[in-house]
């Protein structure tokens, strides 16, 4: 008998406080996997729960590289990934090779990797960063430093334009699902319902050609509002607008629509699903708890050159100074 939704979060729950676990979930994850977790957010608030969870496990809910965070920065725990098919197929746009022929180019310039990005990339990387403070970190680096950015070319795009950086190189990788939401669709979605605010996630293909057509007076930049996914889900509480039109992986919704019950929201595209997030299900999830499987491990000699960059995306933009990078001086000295 397949048990329902309910028994199957109430059993994980169960389960996951006899392990000592805590449940990790990205927003674009299922619902019901959502709502069984401890801690539902984007990359970088994700990141660090999991770096100051007190729990012996984490189930990380989400993609192969985000459960490789969390085991390089919290490398006596046992991190579980509920289904090794969740890849991501940003990350799969750049590896390691290709990264250090990349760098061999500027030998002099920094390493900004978005961190959709394996273990390996971020072991070749000075900075990590997520959608929500990559403008942040790439203004802490000095201006006369070239800078590769990488892999994803629209959230690159959009940092050169916020940043005004001339000399940051950016890498001609996308994620398939936000290069799959179009101007046409937001035109569409804009026309439907023309009170509502609209919310672009920065990686979305359309954001460059949206920006491009608000400058040049072809498309109404009232209302418009460039964010991090969870960005997305802050602005509807503080916002006039009763709708918003909501242009980023669909998953987001049921949290936007749980935290704001009175209010209205509508995919820019409602095909905008991302296959590797909805591969975590709950018998998944259940399975993973009782047997403990599927375990992510990172090389040390990796996850040791993977860390500083990633303690460097988690600080910056938090209550912690940035570490330093070779060479530099500490201001207080």
């Amino acid at each position: 008998m397949i048990a329902n939704t309910a028994d199957l979060q109430a059993e994980i729950k169960v389960l996951a406080r006899e392990r000592n676990a805590v449940i990790l979930a990205h927003n674009y994850e299922r619902p019901e996997v959502q709502d069984v977790a401890d801690f539902v957010g984007d990359s970088l608030g994700l990141s660090r729960e999991a770096a100051r969870t007190s729990a012996d496990i984490i189930v990380f809910c989400g993609v192969h590289f985000m459960a490789e965070t969390a085991a390089i920065l919290s490398p006596s725990k046992d991190v579980l990934l509920p289904d090794m098919a969740a890849g991501c197929s940003l990350a799969a746009t750049i590896d390691a090779i290709q990264l250090r022929e990349w760098k061999d180019e500027y030998p002099d310039a920094l390493v900004v990797s978005y961190v959709n990005t394996s273990a390996a990339i971020k072991a070749e990387s000075d900075y990590c960063c997520t959608s929500g403070n990559a403008v942040e970190i790439v203004n802490s680096i000095p201006a006369d430093r070239e800078i590769l950015f990488l892999p994803d070319m629209f959230l690159g795009a959009h940092v050169r334009r916020m940043t005004g950086r001339t000399n940051m190189h950016v890498w001609m990788g996308e994620c398939h699902v936000h290069a799959g939401i179009s101007p046409e669709h937001v035109k569409l979605q804009r026309s439907l319902h023309p009170d509502a605010e609209f919310l672009i996630h920065p990686e979305c293909g359309c954001s460059t050609s949206v920006l491009e057509a608000m400058s040049a007076g072809d498309v109404d930049p009232d209302g418009a509002h460039i964010l991090s996914t969870e960005g997305m889900i802050k602005r509807p509480a503080i916002s006039g607008a009763d709708e918003f039109i909501i242009a980023t992986e669909v998953g987001i919704l049921h949290r936007l629509r749980k935290e704001n019950p009175g209010k209205t929201f509508y995919a820019a595209n409602d095909r905008a699903s991302c296959a590797y997030m909805k591969v975590t299900t709950l018998p998944k999830v259940l399975r993973s708890l009782e047997r403990l499987q599927y375990r992510i491990t990172v090389p040390k000699d990796i996850a040791s050159r993977a860390r500083l960059a990633i303690e460097r995306m988690v600080s910056i933009g938090g209550t912690s100074p940035a570490p330093l990078l070779p060479g530099e001086l500490d201001p207080g000295e």
